[in-house]
């Protein structure tokens, strides 16, 4: 169960971090659409847990792999952001979120 702050911080780090992988997606990704589709943080603000679709899905764990190595970056970038609106930044620690592809799956076999 989450709190409200809990609820606040994460859209919060959902929208900004959304926004910075729209404009810095060639960095990490090349040619490939980032989004951000959940960020999970812990009780004590001090973790977000964030879930990343990418598109299209090909090397999708490599490039999971790549932004997770650029995590301190990515983590400073919000701190600059961010500064007048949170006074710590949480510990970002980045997942493949497969949900499109389990869906995609799922209508294929209904299908047949």
């Amino acid at each position: 169960m989450t709190t409200t702050r809990q609820h606040k911080v994460s859209r919060l780090l959902q929208k900004e971090l959304g926004k910075y992988f729209q404009t810095h997606a060639s960095a990490f990704a090349g040619d490939k659409m980032i989004t951000v589709t959940v960020v999970r943080i812990s009780p004590d603000l001090g973790v977000a847990k964030v879930y990343l679709s990418i598109f299209p899905g090909e090397k999708a764990g490599e490039t999971v792999q790549t932004i997770s190595d650029r995590t301190g970056l990515i983590r400073s970038e919000m701190g600059n952001i961010l500064r007048n609106q949170l006074r710590h930044i949480p510990e970002f620690a980045f997942f493949l979120d497969d949900s499109l592809d389990y869906i995609d799956r799922i209508e294929d076999l209904l299908k047949d």
